[in-house]
C-alpha cells in the first residue's frame, strides 16, 4: 500500500513533468506568434517563471531524498510538442493556444493545490512553500490569460475578417 509520503512524491514528479511539458508548449507557442505582441511577452515571462517551477519542484524531490522521472518528463515533452505541431495546421491557432493554455494553467492550478494540502499533512513545509510559490505565478498567469481573452479573440476576429493570412498566428 502506498504511504501518503509516496502519493506526495509521486505528485511533485507529476508536477514536475506537467512543468517540464509547459516549458516546451510555452517555447513553441512563443516561437509562433506574429501579430499578438502582449500575449507573446506574457508567455515568454511565463515561460520564465515555469522553468523557476520546475527548478524548485527539483529541489523538493531532492531535498525528500528523491529525484525527478525521467520517464514522465519525457512522455510530458513529447505531449507539448504534438500539440505544437497540431496547432500550426490549424486556421485559428493563436486561439487554440490561449484556449489550450488557460486550460493547462487550471490544472496546474489543482495540482499545486493538492500538493499543498499533501506537504502541510506530512508537514513538509518546504515543499508547500514551494507549491505556493508556483500556485501564486499559475493563477497570475490564468488571470492574465481570461482577462486577455477578449482581446485576443476580437483581434483575431478583425484580422481573419479583414483577410490577413497571419491572423492564426
Amino acid at each position: 500500500m502506498t504511504d501518503a509520503r509516496e502519493w506526495l512524491v509521486m505528485w511533485l514528479r507529476d508536477a514536475h513533468a506537467m512543468e517540464e511539458q509547459a516549458e516546451t508548449m510555452l517555447a513553441a507557442q512563443a516561437e509562433r506568434i506574429d501579430n499578438y505582441p502582449e500575449l507573446e511577452q506574457r508567455i515568454r515571462q511565463h515561460l520564465q517563471e515555469t522553468k523557476g517551477q520546475a527548478d524548485r519542484l527539483r529541489e523538493c524531490l531532492e531535498g525528500m531524498g528523491e529525484g525527478t522521472s525521467v520517464l514522465k518528463d519525457a512522455s510530458g515533452k513529447l505531449m507539448a510538442t504534438a500539440q505544437a505541431v497540431g496547432g500550426a495546421f490549424a486556421g485559428d491557432e493563436i486561439m487554440k493556444g490561449s484556449l489550450v493554455s488557460y486550460t493547462f494553467e487550471q490544472m496546474e492550478i489543482a495540482a499545486y493545490t493538492a500538493i499543498i494540502a499533501a506537504a502541510e499533512h506530512l508537514g513538509e513545509t518546504k515543499v508547500a512553500e514551494a507549491a505556493r510559490t508556483n500556485l501564486q505565478e499559475e493563477v497570475a498567469m490564468a488571470d492574465w490569460l481570461s482577462s486577455h481573452l477578449p482581446g485576443t479573440t476580437r483581434a483575431f476576429l478583425d484580422r481573419a475578417a479583414a483577410g490577413d493570412p497571419a491572423a492564426k498566428r
